[in-house]
């Protein structure tokens, strides 16, 4: 990894260009802590130890928020290995150990004296998606059933509107272009406007939105991604953080164009909501 010292202009203004739009993102979705931890390692690579320490902070306060106590606490300990002194990461760390006690004494222990009691467990969030049921093992899960549920059984579309505006791509085919996203041909077919299902996905999904036109993508990137999966689905790897790949997307759900990538890249992927015209006009662009 470059040092401040050894970084060129070019990644200097890329690394500032990842601030200014990842400081927009999480000052409006405080408990986004994935868009923080970039947020994080831009200021690692640029030496700026303040705002990495007060980037440490809000990543373990949006963890305190999502009821990670476990990871709020490993984040504040990190904040401490180069300030042991801080009074706002002691304060906080009191105030979890007070919080965990409490939890803790409310809880019934196990018979089986197991570790059942402990509050310091995976997210709620995770939970909830290995309870969800699974589909026939033939099943696509491209977000189809997800989407159906936020626009017609909230009757915010019809049925027939959904399925008319529903494209389901052939799987055995080479798609040869980008596929329109479903929201896109909402509005070319003035069902619903843009700007609205954009919102009714934002609040589903809780992901940060992207305005992709204003990103300099990395195109190489992209364009060492499968084509096929990239035109089926509608999404680009945009850019790559460390560990992390970014990702923009106009449907969140499609856990299926989240396999694909991931079995291509072998590495975590972070999601981004954003306009599906600049999508589309972007992946034409990486696209030839």
């Amino acid at each position: 990894m470059a040092t401040v010292a050894t970084l060129t202009a070019s990644e200097e203004a890329q690394l500032q260009q990842t601030i200014e739009m990842f400081e927009v993102i999480t000052q409006s979705q405080p408990q986004d802590y994935q868009s923080l931890e970039i947020l994080k390692e831009a200021y690692q690579k640029l030496g700026r130890d303040k705002d990495v320490a007060n980037t440490s902070k809000r990543i373990a306060q949006a963890y305190v928020m999502m009821g990670q106590l476990s990871s709020a606490i490993l984040e504040y300990e990190s904040v401490l290995q180069r300030c042991p002194d801080d009074a706002e990461v002691l304060a906080a760390l009191s105030e979890i150990e007070n919080k965990a006690n409490t939890l803790n004494s409310q809880a019934a222990p196990s018979d089986s004296g197991d570790n059942n009691t402990k509050i310091l467990t995976k997210s709620t969030a995770s939970r909830a998606r290995s309870a969800e049921p699974k589909g026939p093992a033939c099943e696509i899960d491209d977000g189809r059933q997800t989407l159906h549920k936020l626009f017609v059984d909230s009757k915010v579309i019809s049925a027939g509107d959904f399925d008319l505006c529903w494209v389901k791509p052939d799987m055995s085919a080479t798609p040869g272009k980008v596929y329109e996203p479903f929201i896109q041909l909402l509005a070319d077919k003035g069902v619903l406007p843009l700007e609205k299902s954009l919102k009714i996905i934002a609040d589903k999904h809780r992901c940060g939105y992207l305005p992709l036109e204003r990103y300099d993508i990395d195109v190489e990137l992209a364009r060492s991604m499968p084509a096929a999966t990239l035109q089926r689905w509608c999404v680009l790897p945009f850019d790559r953080m460390s560990k992390s790949i970014l990702v923009a997307t106009a449907n969140p759900f499609n856990k299926r164009a989240a396999q694909e990538l991931e079995e291509s890249v072998q590495q975590r992927l972070v999601w981004y909501l954003t306009s599906p015209q600049d999508l589309i006009k972007a992946l034409r662009k990486v696209i030839r």
